[in-house]
């Protein structure tokens, strides 16, 4: 509870008053007092008016969210609600959501929308409840405790939906898989031979048994393995469209991952920052899903430098047989790149590499904005240098036989997917 600056006047009036009636008191300390008397009474009544009514407040709602989920969640006050109330929110910082709202006298409950934004578990805002008294003397300011804890998990979605079940199985299994050539080299069935259909499909020696054309049925090979390595140093830290690029691409890794597990393949963890941090064998997907999506979902989030020489080196050490090694990092200009693009090159000798990096529409849309001052000329050079320096890693990564995925957030878990599911009925890993 605080005074209003109502009560700051009538205080200041009622001094004025006081020395006002001095020169006519002569010693009359009851006249003196009397202003004084009659601002403490209205106090006193503004008080006996105004107690009780702090409401009390419950908040229902999910307690688990995605990253960069909105989640709805309702405000319910027990008791009538007093005019003129105002609510402050005080956000973690891995949720946000208003800063201040108004409900309207009465209404309850109060719905709030509240986005994630960071992996973690995280208690609900800090709520402080703000309204004046019933005569405008004081403040009442509150704070509302509550024990809501909200987990954010890195997001699923696209795997819960079935979206990427169906592609795969589309990709895999459909009559992609039965009618084009090169679509895979694990043999499935015989069948009769369909005129107009490659000769290299015939089956010459049994047809010679049978007395018939037979033609060989290939799909595409299965048990790959699938590594995903996730650099978590503080570049990946950055923000780009309200998430750190190191949950978009703990989102993608997952996605890519359900894939392979659908696909048949194995599936591997690593992760690195000044030297490397976590490291699962491939395993099959379908098993190792759930342990990857915890690993990922308790990763912190890391300040230090990367080492990708030692990072890359020891993966590759690792690694027994050729495998699909899927790389998210990022970098700031070709001189931090250089030793990246040296280790990935070497890896890439022996397996298939893929490097992905987000892209930030800010800064493109930045190098391309018309300049109409000395001050927008410097942030376009500087960001169309950036841009040209991605550029010139990016084809360095590809004279050396890394497949590079430069793609804007919102793109990056469709086209990292449908990469995977090309090679994969290529068989190129």
């Amino acid at each position: 509870m605080r005074p209003t600056t109502r009560l700051l006047w009538l205080s200041l009036t009622a001094l004025i008053l006081t020395g006002l009636m001095l020169p006519v008191a002569n010693g009359n300390t009851g006249l003196l007092v009397l202003p004084w008397t009659v601002l403490g009474l209205l106090v006193l009544v503004d008080l006996v008016l105004s107690f009780g009514r702090v409401p009390r407040l419950k908040i229902d709602g999910p307690e688990q969210l995605f990253c960069n989920e909105t989640g709805r969640y309702e405000l319910v006050f027990e008791r009538a609600l007093p005019d003129q109330l105002t609510l402050r929110f005080d956000w973690p910082e891995g949720l946000t959501g208003p800063s201040a709202i108004s409900p309207d006298a009465g209404v309850s409950p109060v719905p709030i929308e509240v986005r994630a934004k960071a992996r973690g578990s995280w208690r609900f805002s800090t709520t402080w409840l703000n309204w004046p008294s019933r005569l405008g003397f004081f403040e009442f300011v509150p704070q509302a405790r509550n024990a809501l804890k909200i987990t954010v998990m890195p997001d699923i979605r696209p795997v819960l939906n079935g979206e990427i079940d169906l592609a795969v199985q589309t990709s895999l299994m459909g009559q992609k898989n039965t009618f084009q050539e090169g679509e895979g080299s694990e043999f499935h069935q015989l069948r009769e031979y369909v005129p107009g259909e490659s000769l290299r499909r015939i089956d010459w020696k049994r047809s010679a048994r049978q007395r018939k054309l037979l033609a060989k049925e290939t799909r595409a090979e299965r048990n790959h393995s699938v590594i995903v390595a996730l650099d978590n140093g503080y570049l990946m830290r950055e923000e780009i469209a309200g998430l750190p690029k190191i949950d978009h691409a703990i989102n993608a890794a997952l996605a890519v991952a359900w894939a392979a597990a659908a696909g048949g393949d194995q599936v591997g963890l690593f992760t690195y920052d000044s030297r490397p941090r976590i490291w699962h064998p491939p395993e099959p997907g379908r098993q190792g899903f759930p342990r990857m999506r915890r690993i990922l979902g308790e990763l912190a989030y890391e300040s230090r430098e990367s080492n990708h020489t030692l990072a890359l080196a020891t993966l590759k050490g690792q690694l027994k047989r050729r495998s699909l090694v899927i790389v998210f990092s990022d970098f700031v200009d070709t001189t931090t790149a250089e030793l990246m693009v040296e280790q990935a090159g070497h890896m890439a000798r022996e397996h298939l590499v893929i490097f992905i990096a987000l892209r930030d529409p800010e800064t493109e849309a930045l190098a391309a904005a018309p300049v109409v001052s000395l001050a927008d000329a410097a942030e376009s050079v500087a960001a169309a240098d950036f841009v040209r320096e991605r550029r010139i890693v990016f084809e360095r990564l590809n004279r050396l036989g890394v497949m590079c995925l430069d793609v804007e957030p919102q793109a990056l878990t469709p086209r990292l997917v449908s990469m995977y599911l090309d090679l994969k009925a290529r068989e190129a890993a």
